[in-house]
């Protein structure tokens, strides 16, 4: 949505280059958009093997989001923006939270993907973990940090449920 946004063609080559996805992974991710309301395909253009895509007047508002949250992330960190669960926990860490806060704040996340999701952004620095010490038993506190705080702050008005 983000490459939309900033102006590449909503031609399907175009935007597999621009995103670098398998056409699998495109395809499923064009269908989910389509259905929640965000894309649509473009009538009148494209052939019906290589459709042509445009934002919904909802799609543009999401996709001025998606661009800001390119903007404050690097190349590099791409990947682990494409991953299921990085945004939706970014989100929730307006505050300092322990894991089961998160994990109710996200109803359909299962306890292995948001430990998956919270070490990923660990390792890259976008997560700190701090075990308070001072209470019983010791508490684990998750906190968004460097590139995981800007991203916080772009998607603060954002529910996921």
């Amino acid at each position: 949505m983000a490459k939309l946004h900033s102006g590449i063609p909503g031609r399907q080559a175009a935007l597999l280059n621009a995103t670098g996805a398998s056409r699998t992974a495109f395809t499923q991710s064009m269908e989910h958009l389509i259905k929640i309301g965000l894309l649509e395909r473009n009538p009148g253009h494209g052939h019906p093997l290589r459709p042509e895509f445009r934002l919904t007047p909802v799609g543009q508002a999401a996709a001025v989001i998606a661009h800001k949250i390119l903007d404050v992330s690097e190349d590099d960190e791409q990947d682990l923006l494409r991953r299921s669960w990085t945004l939706p926990v970014l989100a929730t860490l307006q505050r300092p939270s322990q894991f089961s806060e998160i994990k109710r704040s996200l109803l359909t996340i299962s306890d292995r993907a948001l430990s998956q999701s919270l070490r990923r952004m660990e390792d890259r620095k976008w997560v700190h973990r701090r075990v308070e010490n001072e209470v019983r038993p010791p508490m684990p506190l998750y906190y968004a940090i460097n590139t995981g705080a800007m991203i916080r702050n772009v998607t603060s008005d954002l529910t996921f449920g």
